[in-house]
């Protein structure tokens, strides 16, 4: 299975972990199947976002 990469870049650690508690707990996100990884990544630019799957 692949990742889904959330459509946002974060400045902060902090912001981008605000987005995976969104999605973890959004039923319209993902529906009725809770996605079984959430991680934070890093880009090279040194902004932060989300994937899931």
């Amino acid at each position: 299975m692949s990742w889904i990469y959330w459509a946002g870049l974060y400045e902060s650690k902090f912001e981008a972990y605000c987005a995976v508690m969104w999605v973890e707990g959004d039923k319209r996100i993902h529906g009725p199947n809770p996605p079984k990884e959430v991680e934070l990544y890093r880009t090279s630019r040194g902004k932060f976002g989300v994937r899931f799957r």
